[in-house]
């Protein structure tokens, strides 16, 4: 997933533009952006887009971020929706590992009752929202087979930590202590063997400023981002798509260890590459892949 669009749940003029927008992912927030009053609604309108939306033709992904594990709201949203078959939870505000966990048992209730196979239903999770969890971000390594992704958040964490801001003077660059968050969240990411996704950027119109956050992350082995527009969509499936320079070198790298299979290290284009060059090389090609089933 390039691209992870949030959509507030309770927005049926928003949710109606949400296959249009060319998101690999959609998803539908019935945390931070639903008022308490407006939370059963926000269940009942993202149940019924899920249950319209499963059956369109190159459809993005559907996700549901619910409400904190800390809340009495969560186990209603999980009620509410599972019906409707959403490929995944997003967790927001994960303390550890065992947060994971308990959302995944209650999927597996969920899913025998609504007579789906087990597991089907995927999670993403927020790991640095509360800074308790970045204390233990090893517990979220095989807390779960469900675990499908892991990503990080500097907003929710900054109002914690009571920061005045979370970006340097520029605008664009975090500060120590989320450039800290993000890192951690890729090493937890890598440890897992799940997905690593970027935070949003929080302003829309700065496109420039989008791009040149997408190549850091592409840089440092992020594969995906999440989005707060529609209009943000197009930059970021272009910077996590691969190049088609980064295809053929990738290409390159896998023929070359394929046709002498006992080699531990050849040359290549005047450099020595390794098995780790073919791992990653390997990752490329799948994400290219992917990335054209997409287009």
């Amino acid at each position: 997933m390039r691209s992870l669009l949030f959509i507030p749940a309770d927005d049926e003029k928003k949710l109606g533009k949400g296959l249009a927008a060319g998101a690999d992912a959609l998803i539908l927030d019935l945390e931070d952006a639903v008022s308490p009053a407006r939370k059963a609604a926000a269940r009942t309108l993202a149940a019924q887009y899920i249950a319209e939306t499963r059956g369109a033709e190159g459809r993005p992904r559907l996700y549901v971020r619910i409400n904190a594990l800390d809340t009495h709201h969560w186990e209603a949203d999980i009620a509410g929706i599972e019906a409707a078959l959403p490929d995944g939870i997003l967790l927001p505000k994960a303390r550890s590992g065992e947060d994971v966990h308990t959302l995944s048992i209650a999927l597996n209730h969920a899913e025998e009752k609504a007579s789906t196979p087990t597991g089907s239903t995927r999670i993403i999770a927020l790991v640095t929202e509360t800074p308790i969890s970045l204390l233990q971000l090893h517990t979220y390594v095989g807390s779960s087979t469900r675990l499908d992704g892991v990503t990080w958040g500097a907003e929710d964490l900054s109002a914690v930590l009571g920061a005045r801001t979370n970006r340097e003077d520029d605008g664009r660059t975090w500060t120590s202590p989320y450039q800290l968050a993000r890192n951690l969240c890729l090493f937890t990411a890598a440890a897992a063997g799940v997905q690593p996704i970027d935070t949003v950027f929080v302003n829309f119109r700065d496109d420039d400023g989008l791009r040149q956050e997408c190549r850091a992350a592409v840089r440092d082995g992020f594969t995906g981002k999440m989005a707060i527009h529609p209009n943000q969509i197009a930059v970021m499936n272009e910077a996590f798509t691969p190049k088609a320079e980064e295809v053929a070198l990738s290409e390159e790298i896998v023929k070359l260890f394929a046709d002498h299979p006992d080699a531990g290290a050849l040359a290549h284009r005047g450099q020595m590459v390794d098995r780790a060059h073919v791992a990653r090389a390997e990752r490329i090609l799948a994400r290219a892949k992917a990335a054209a089933r997409r287009a």
